[in-house]
């Protein structure tokens, strides 16, 4: 990286040079240095014409000087599921030039070496951007004097379709493994270390970063994680369920759904190239309505196991110890599945019944394969812990063990076991005034983390954040950049955070 005041100016990257521009720094935070930030910045060809759903492929290249002013387009989407909770935002789309990654720098002193963090949107593996201002890394860059970087990749029908006669297998993955590839290459010349990076992510997102950090082809470049509220109850998709699925997709657009599987899905690929992006998404959409369901998370379409970069579901792979050394800083919000249930109308007629049919249908590992007493059992303890609580309630709470919370104490245990202990954290902060609606529902502590509260201004999982939100939003954020700088949460001004260590009295650190 060039010394100087303005180094920003001109950055040279393998396939170009890019001019940044400072970048602001969250009001209040006055002793954080200088950060200059570089958007848009191609780490892939566009994935048009014969790149779609392809592996991602070099880009091709620029002369002069590129503008990294500006984020680059979202990949292709539709509205994501959880507007009613995190606020509504307009989504500016293209497949041209969407796979594209951005860089915050702390610039106040020259040379390189600082270490590095990689993060991953969540949304559900169907929506989401890495350059929106929700995810803005500045701050977090200043907190803790590492270099940050967000980025896109392949959503919905074109990031996890389907087709292995055709050689289509988890492309929005195989995306993911090129940033890291991107960063290895390039973020010494942003003052970044190759051989310091910390990979982490958000619901789908934190579940592709542990699962890039157990990955044969990846985990070399991975030094810790960071895992927030990622879906460790559920499974990646079997691949017969995953041809199912690109049957009914097909069958949707009027192309034949018995090809994939077999000789003709090369053929059907041809076609779906040539298909504008929008009938696509018009089709997911269908599918994804036709199979929601009050209390499922699973989209139609996700990673797939066996395909590229998932040859064994992450949570095993880290039980059969291929996380090694890395360290790990893992956790959920108290109330992930308020997000996924409370606003919806279906839910609020469940009954019993209909709360023990979607526990033995979705949490068979969690209930026994089925056992009608397991989860029964499970509900009437609920039942009498909350005597109040309506059906849809105790699935809330339920869904969220069994989804969230449960896989990150089974996780966090075999670390221990391993000699390798986790940092693990639950973050209790819900908006002024709710009435337990949603309390900290899943995304809630994404604005404290980056302290965006400015990009969420009509937000109903944040409200209206105050002085003790944003000290909050310090503590938190520090505590993560920390982690992302040094190997421990731990800091000046920072609380004591013990790792996770098992036992009858676990570490665990509660924010807000």
């Amino acid at each position: 990286m060039a010394a100087g005041r303005a180094w920003w100016r001109t950055v040279e990257t393998e396939r170009g040079r890019v001019c940044g521009e400072p970048a602001p720094v969250a009001e209040g935070d006055v002793d954080a240095p200088p950060v200059a930030a570089f958007r848009g910045i191609p780490y892939a060809a566009s994935p048009v014409g014969a790149l779609r759903f392809a592996p991602p492929r070099p880009h091709e290249g620029w002369s002069g000087v590129r503008d990294a002013a500006r984020p680059g387009p979202a990949v292709p989407q539709g509205p994501s599921r959880l507007e009613c909770v995190m606020g509504r935002r307009a989504v500016d789309w293209s497949e041209d030039d969407c796979l594209t990654l951005n860089v915050w720098s702390p610039a106040g002193a020259a040379g390189a070496g600082r270490p590095v963090l990689v993060w991953f949107h969540g949304g559900g593996f169907s929506s989401g951007s890495g350059g929106w201002d929700w995810y803005d890394g500045a701050r977090l860059a200043a907190l803790g004097d590492v270099v940050v970087v967000t980025a896109n990749y392949r959503l919905g029908p074109l990031g996890y379709l389907y087709l292995p006669e055709a050689g289509v297998g988890n492309p929005g993955l195989q995306d993911q493994a090129a940033v890291l590839r991107w960063v290895r290459d390039n973020i010494a010349a942003f003052g970044g270390d190759p051989a310091g990076v910390t990979v982490g992510g958000q619901s789908a997102g934190a579940y592709a970063a542990l699962a890039l950090a157990v990955a044969p082809e990846t985990r070399g470049m991975v030094r810790r994680v960071i895992a927030q509220s990622g879906p460790w109850g559920l499974p990646p998709q079997e691949p017969e369920a995953a041809a199912g699925s690109a049957a009914a997709f097909l069958d949707l657009l009027g192309l034949p759904g018995k090809a994939v599987g077999g000789a003709r899905e090369a053929e059907v690929l041809r076609e779906l190239r040539a298909l504008p992006a929008e009938r696509l998404l018009a089709a997911y959409a269908r599918l994804s309505a036709d199979r929601a369901r009050p209390g499922r998370i699973a989209p139609p379409m996700y990673p797939v196991l066996g395909g590229a970069l998932l040859p064994t579901p992450p949570r095993q792979a880290v039980a059969e110890g291929a996380l090694g050394g890395a360290g790990l800083l893992i956790g959920t919000v108290r109330d992930e599945m308020t997000a996924f249930v409370a606003f919806d109308e279906r839910a609020r007629a469940f009954t019993r019944d209909d709360v023990l049919r979607i526990m033995r249908e979705d949490a068979r590992d969690t209930f026994g394969g089925g056992d009608r007493d397991a989860a029964a059992c499970a509900y009437d303890d609920l039942a009498r812990l909350r005597p109040d609580a309506s059906p849809a309630e105790l699935l809330t709470e339920a869904a969220t063990g069994w989804l969230f919370r449960d896989g990150v104490t089974r996780i966090a245990e075999r670390r221990a076991a391993q000699g390798t202990p986790a940092y693990v954290y639950r973050f209790d902060r819900g908006p002024d005034g709710d009435d337990g609606t949603l309390g900290a529902t899943h995304c809630a502590e994404l604005p404290f983390l980056f302290g965006t509260f400015d990009a969420y201004p009509d937000s109903p999982m944040l409200g209206r954040p105050g002085t003790d939100a944003r000290r909050l939003a310090r503590a938190f954020g520090g505590a993560f950049a920390a982690f992302a700088a040094t190997g421990t949460p731990n800091g000046p001004g920072l609380a004591d955070w013990r790792p996770y260590c098992g036992g009858p009295a676990p570490e665990v650190m509660y924010f807000g």
